[in-house]
């Protein structure tokens, strides 16, 4: 099954149909597909692809994944036969037009504005790769460690004015997403 409202795709794929808490913002120009959940609060900005058709994906309450970042996961295959989902912790920040693959962004993870994190990586709770940064296959930020560059490395660890800023950020991004939805007449969207 597949539904568009308002210019949002919401498609059912190999028998998984995407799963959306009512309080969710989905903005115009999302598709959503296939083994997806997400959770209570979550913002996905104008043009993301969350595509989880051979594997799954899951978004935890208040994460936000910004204007065309795209989603994806890793299929399983000799010597991993779970593959790599994408699972996103909650309270996490995702900036625009980042590519987020087969990797697990835990618990107020930040990854910054085109940033790319590739299969099997770990973003550890308040954990940040860099604006323009890759994190190249199996590598793992730490907890309040920042990352950046290509291929991304340690440049140091966050201090506690960092972290804050990430966690207003996540409040700002859950009331922005209520007020986009309000302003686009986008109530209840995962009826």
């Amino acid at each position: 099954m597949t539904t568009q409202r308002h210019d949002i795709t919401v498609a059912a794929f190999n028998g998984h149909t995407p799963r959306i808490h009512s309080s969710a913002f989905i903005a115009p120009g999302c598709r959503i597909i296939g083994n997806v959940e997400i959770g209570p609060d979550v913002s996905i900005w104008y043009n993301c692809v969350i595509r989880a058709d051979i594997n799954r994906i899951v978004v935890g309450a208040r994460s936000n994944i910004q204007d065309g970042t795209v989603v994806h996961c890793d299929s399983p295959k000799p010597g991993n036969p779970e593959g790599h989902p994408t699972i996103i912790g909650e309270d996490a920040l995702i900036g625009h037009m980042a590519m987020v693959h087969g990797c697990t962004l835990e618990d107020r993870a930040f990854v910054g504005l085109g940033a790319i994190i590739m299969d099997g990586c770990v973003v550890e709770s308040d954990g940040m790769l860099a604006a323009g940064a890759m994190l190249t296959p199996g590598k793992k930020i730490g907890a309040r460690q920042l990352w950046v560059g290509r291929p991304a490395k340690h440049l140091r660890d966050l201090d506690d004015d960092a972290i804050a800023q990430n966690r207003i950020g996540v409040a700002g991004y859950v009331e922005n997403g209520r007020r986009h939805g309000a302003a686009l007449g986008l109530a209840d969207q995962a009826g």
